[in-house]
């Protein structure tokens, strides 16, 4: 005979217990009883979230204990619990306390850490606008300017944030020359200056793909006079020496040859494209009839097409 005990415990659940089943069903028929319900939850569920066992800044007596507070929340990673804290002590320490530097300066990593880089860029900014003589006002500057320069994401793209953490970048030379960070500086603006140079050649190619040689000659032309030194300038005298051969102005290809020479030398590229040049000054043929135009840039990020 089978066991009873084991048939029951095998059945499987077909309906929710009577009274939640009656609930459901009054749910169902009335969506106000939906919202009811919610509305008497809310407080628990508030109450759970934020219970003894979540972030209260405001539960902490003093400013060190609640600094200390957040610094751990930023250790453990919860950068909007860590943000809370120090949004707190940021409104209500004293303008010149001198824990407000280091405030300011974990509300901008912690901004930092979520991408949002402008808001990093904003928070790191009031210690140089308030404390500039604190010890990390200094890196506090190289960050501000890294953060710009994230915002700029590919050189096609517009150049603003990239200016402005060139300039962020120089001010910190002109203000701390003797900061340990000098040399790192160096090379982030040699990477702008990069990027810069790439976006200008890029400009050119545009124009250049397009025959308007002129307006591609103008970018080129400020991609070796700006950015010597860098990848796209020996690919911008190369663009132009092709340009000025198309629209025959001889005396400029002698011309930018010879430049080319002096800073690539030995480069395979620049003899290939300058073997038969003439040199510079030494050309017969009559100069061109209308000078390039130099004041006049074109466009710089032209319809793509």
């Amino acid at each position: 005979m089978p066991d009873r005990r084991a048939s029951v415990l095998a059945r499987p659940l077909r309906r929710l217990p009577t009274g939640a089943a009656r609930l459901g069903r009054g749910v169902r028929r009335r969506p106000a009883l939906l919202a009811l319900a919610l509305a008497a939850l809310l407080p628990l569920l508030l109450a759970t979230a934020c219970g003894p066992r979540g972030f209260q800044p405001r539960r902490f007596r003093s400013a060190p204990e609640l600094y200390q507070a957040s610094m751990r929340e930023f250790a453990r990673r919860k950068w909007d619990n860590a943000l809370a804290g120090l949004d707190l002590l940021a409104n209500q320490l004293p303008a010149r306390d001198t824990l407000l530097a280091q405030v300011y300066f974990y509300q901008a990593q912690a901004h930092g850490r979520k991408g949002e880089h402008l808001l990093a860029a904003q928070a790191y900014q009031r210690i140089q606008d308030a404390f500039s003589d604190d010890s990390i006002a200094d890196e506090a500057l190289y960050q501000q300017a890294r953060e710009y320069q994230k915002l700029w994401r590919k050189p096609v793209l517009d150049q603003q944030y990239g200016q402005t953490a060139l300039a962020t970048f120089r001010q910190l030379l002109s203000v701390y020359p003797d900061s340990p960070l000098v040399p790192e500086v160096g090379r982030q603006i040699t990477t702008l200056n990069e990027w810069f140079a790439t976006k200008d050649y890029d400009t050119g190619m545009h124009y250049f793909r397009r025959k308007a040689y002129d307006s591609a000659i103008i970018y080129f032309r400020d991609v070796t006079r700006l950015f010597p030194g860098t990848p796209a300038a020996k690919r911008a005298y190369l663009r132009m020496v092709e340009a000025f051969r198309a629209i025959n102005y001889r005396e400029d290809v002698a011309e930018t040859c010879t430049e080319a020479r002096k800073f690539y030398p030995e480069d395979g590229d620049v003899r290939r494209a300058c073997g038969g040049a003439p040199v510079a000054g030494t050309d017969s043929a009559p100069a061109r009839a209308a000078a390039v135009p130099t004041a006049a840039r074109p466009p710089q990020q032209p319809p793509r097409g």
